[in-house]
């Protein structure tokens, strides 16, 4: 996924990112409020040998402390200074926890040790610092005091001095009680969280759209598969209870058959294909609501147009516009009855050719050499004869059924179908030799603000076709164009 997919990406699903970024910064809140502040009091001393006036003195005594001042720095946290100074203050700790709250850096080249402790109590962290500073300067100056040499007679002389330290230790800077905690540190946090909150969205948006097969666009679809986008049919949230566009025509469902409708003309205009068939890859994608739209916008711009309800596993057709389902397809190809017997006509001038019973062998029935003599009946009558099948993938009868149509229409779900059943979906076709028309992308998210509200889905195989409820749309839909010409009769045709 190149970057500017990604972007598209998170765009797409920029929900993911807000709930993730919420959730980071309510943390770095939370983090923040529970925490116990912490003060810190720093406290500086000066390491200086006791040495003559002599300048070569003083400049060895410079050198000696430098080199040494490194190794007291980690005396600072031992016991014989750790110890003490919880007796003397009355600390309620162990020599070795105060150790772990006090710090003790012996800048390079310097002569100086900084002391930084490290308290709940801001008083107390000072006192602390400075008792550190204190018993430390006694401790280095006492392990660095030479022990008395005895001479070999036994007897010391009446006028030896004791023995004094190299070195001596001065505070240079005492501590005092700080004014505010170093941490928890409110802003810090909080840049964390937001940071965190970002780079944990696009990781998760990184993830699904690595793990996410469906196709969420049509610009998607036409880059994954060669095969022309004829039409996006946005989502309603009045389908289920107007599956026919003709109800509502001015709607924007309404006018993307229309412009299906052209689509299909503008896309083969040197040989118009008579006979469609209108099928998908798996149940739920939207197939018989496109058949039945298409039909009926080809029927209203004035097009012989005849539907035929070839999905003989569970039709649906004549439930959609309330015909009867007793008497038709099966019934004709039987030899129980006519064509023009079991016709049956609805609104805007459409022809409907019901499925009939179901009946125990579709698969053979739909390949039949009866029905492809009854095709060629009905595309002698009708301009254009619109098939709803079977899907592709769970049955084989729309594969015999497609090889005696001029053209197929594959429907795409959006968000539902994966790249997989769409490729095993159109190999299949081309398999046997069917002319794949185009792809139609239903169920297309609309744009933020659109009056027709949620994202919606199709039912269940035996109800597909139908719309129900599904989460809210992740991708913007483009604005569709107002429909072109209807679709006409070739030259020197009846």
């Amino acid at each position: 996924m190149d970057l500017h997919g990604f972007l598209k990406a998170l765009a797409r699903r920029w929900p993911t990112v807000v709930v993730c970024l919420v959730l980071a910064i309510g943390a770095a809140l939370a983090v923040t409020g529970l925490s116990t502040s912490v003060y810190e009091a720093r406290t500086q001393l000066f390491v200086a040998t006791r040495t003559s006036e002599d300048t070569a003195q003083m400049n060895q005594g410079q050198s000696f402390s430098q080199a040494r001042v490194q190794s007291y720095a980690e005396i600072v946290t031992t016991r014989q200074v750790t110890a003490p100074v919880v007796r003397e203050l009355g600390l309620p700790t162990t020599p070795e926890e105060l150790a772990s709250r006090i710090t003790a850096v012996a800048p390079l080249n310097t002569v100086l040790i900084d002391i930084t402790v490290k308290d709940t109590v801001p008083a107390r962290a000072a006192l602390i610092a400075n008792a550190v500073a204190q018993r430390f300067s006694a401790v280095v100056e006492r392990l660095e005091t030479p022990k008395r040499t005895i001479q070999r007679s036994g007897k010391r002389h009446a006028d030896d001095a004791p023995p004094v330290s190299p070195v001596s230790l001065g505070i240079t800077q005492e501590a005092v009680a700080p004014t505010g905690p170093v941490s928890p540190r409110p802003l810090l946090n909080l840049a964390a969280g937001v940071l965190g909150g970002l780079l944990l969205g696009a990781g998760l948006v990184a993830l699904r759209e690595t793990l996410d097969t469906t196709l969420e666009t049509s610009e998607a679809l036409g880059e994954f598969i060669e095969l022309p986008g004829l039409g996006t049919i946005p989502y309603d949230k009045n389908a289920p209870r107007q599956p026919l566009v003709s109800a509502d025509g001015h709607s924007k469902r309404a006018e993307a058959f229309r412009k299906l409708r052209t689509n299909l003309q503008f896309s083969q205009v040197d040989d118009p294909p008579r006979i469609i068939v209108v099928t998908s890859s798996v149940p739920g994608e939207g197939k018989t609501n496109t058949a039945v739209n298409l039909a009926l916008s080809l029927a209203e711009a004035g097009v012989s147009t005849c539907l035929v309800d070839g999905d003989l596993r569970r039709p649906c057709v004549a439930s959609t516009f309330g015909l009867v389902q007793d008497a038709g397809l099966t019934t004709v190809l039987i030899g129980q009855a006519r064509i023009e017997d079991v016709m049956q006509q609805v609104g805007g001038g459409l022809s409907v050719l019901a499925s009939g019973p179901v009946p125990p062998n579709p698969t053979e029935l739909l390949a039949s050499a009866r029905m492809q003599e009854m095709l060629r009946e009905l595309a002698d009558t009708y301009e254009v004869v619109i098939v709803d099948t079977a899907p592709l993938l769970p049955v084989a009868d729309t594969v015999g059924l497609a090889s005696l149509a001029q053209g197929a229409l594959l429907v795409v779900r959006a968000a539902k179908t994966s790249r997989e059943q769409v490729r095993t979906a159109a190999e299949s076709l081309e398999r046997v030799g069917v002319r794949v028309l185009g792809t139609v992308f239903s169920v297309a998210p609309l744009p933020k603000g659109s009056r027709y509200g949620r994202y919606g889905h199709y039912g269940a195989y035996g109800q597909y076709g139908r719309y129900d409820e599904l989460p809210a749309p992740r991708t913007p839909a483009s604005r569709e164009d107002a429909a072109g010409p209807a679709m006409t009769r070739p030259s020197g045709e009846k």
